[in-house]
């Protein structure tokens, strides 16, 4: 059947119709890309810089006196150890009033984390005295802090992460609040103190900044040792969002305020490091100290346990692959003892 001359102009400009909204969609999405490429370096470049200037080099210099050489976060085992610092302003000094050492282990995609109470009695290195853990920060800042820690311990700390809590206040609220199980209804003051009150109910909670921050910093209801539990909490929930590559774009929305209340050793490539994480951290492992509370001249001491000590020092030290091939050996040993014994009952059977 014949097409009209009608019908073939109806078709070309059906055709030429498509092609011009074919043109302009393809234009429309490269303008869309270019823009969005623009966006993403704005923020990589602005996050780059605020790394740089939060930057703080340790006297010891680039990696641990516990280390050979240097490591990287994103293809070496890794420990990071977090401070929270009980101030407001920038200058970052004070008391410690949360530590969590937290060691990632890239070729497992695991994660174990331990909070260290602040009133461990322990030796403060750099002042040859014995006093609680969280002083140290006080007397010798993030150096005498992190020398105390790895003396204590017996691993490395080859990061460290050094917030205040107008800090800690806004990366949450700029992740969207942080996922909690909260073991109690209650009301605290407000990080003004004293300016108003904040009250979380029991239960699941996302918590944003000031909710998060009543939540790691009461006292009046359980015990110092399960405030730790509840700081080591919000922290694990933090690397959880920081690691999900969702978030990455949110790292710009705080940078102000983190370059005025944040100290690190974290370059940005290090922070781009931990989303190789992002699949694998259903595997964070929670560690804490066994230990007992101790009062010495009148001074409220935790003692930490030594066998408790050494059990988790060793699981950290495998954990980042310093005692592998001890471990292994030690499996190995456990196994002949076993298999000897059984050997041995057998002839005493026969």
């Amino acid at each position: 059947m014949s097409v009209s001359r009608r019908e073939m102009r109806k078709q070309k400009r059906s055709k030429s119709k498509f092609r011009r909204f074919m043109k302009f969609t393809l234009v429309t999405m490269a303008i869309l890309l270019v823009f969005a490429g623009l966006g993403a370096a704005y923020i990589i470049n602005q996050i780059n810089t605020v790394t740089s200037n939060t930057q703080l080099e340790l006297e010891r210099g680039s990696h641990s006196e516990y280390r050979e050489e240097e490591v990287s976060l994103s293809s070496d085992p890794v420990s990071v150890l977090f401070l929270g610092i009980d101030s407001r302003d920038s200058n970052l000094r004070g008391l410690s009033d949360a530590m969590v050492l937290a060691t990632f282990n890239p070729n497992e995609g695991t994660v174990k984390m331990l909070n260290i109470p602040r009133d461990s009695r322990v030796e403060i290195v750099g002042r040859g005295t014995q006093d609680k853990i969280n002083h140290a920060h006080a007397f010798g800042g993030v150096d005498m802090t992190i020398d105390t820690v790895e003396n204590f311990l017996q691993v490395p700390v080859d990061y460290f992460a050094t917030i205040n809590f107008t800090a800690f206040m806004e990366i949450i609220d700029a992740f969207g609040g942080v996922e909690v199980e909260v073991p109690f209804s209650f009301t605290e003051i407000d990080s003004e103190d004293n300016q108003g009150e904040i009250t979380v109910e029991e239960g699941t909670q996302n918590l944003m900044g000031e909710e998060a921050l009543a939540f790691v910093r009461t006292r009046r209801f359980d015990s110092d040792l399960a405030r730790g539990e509840r700081q080591k909490e919000v922290i694990e929930a933090l690397i959880r969002e920081a690691a999900s590559l969702s978030s990455i774009t949110r790292y710009g929305d705080v940078m102000d305020s983190v370059e005025d209340h944040m100290k690190t050793n974290l370059s940005f490539s290090d922070l781009v490091g931990f989303h190789s994480y992002s699949d694998s951290l259903d595997t964070i492992e929670s560690l804490s100290f066994k230990g007992t509370d101790n009062t010495i001249d009148g001074v409220y001491y935790y003692q930490v346990n030594e066998d408790s000590l050494a059990e988790i020092s060793t699981r950290l030290r495998v954990h980042l692959e310093l005692e592998e091939a001890a471990a292994e050996q030690s499996e190995e040993d456990s196994e002949g003892e076993a298999a000897g014994e059984t050997g041995e009952a057998g002839s005493q059977n026969q």
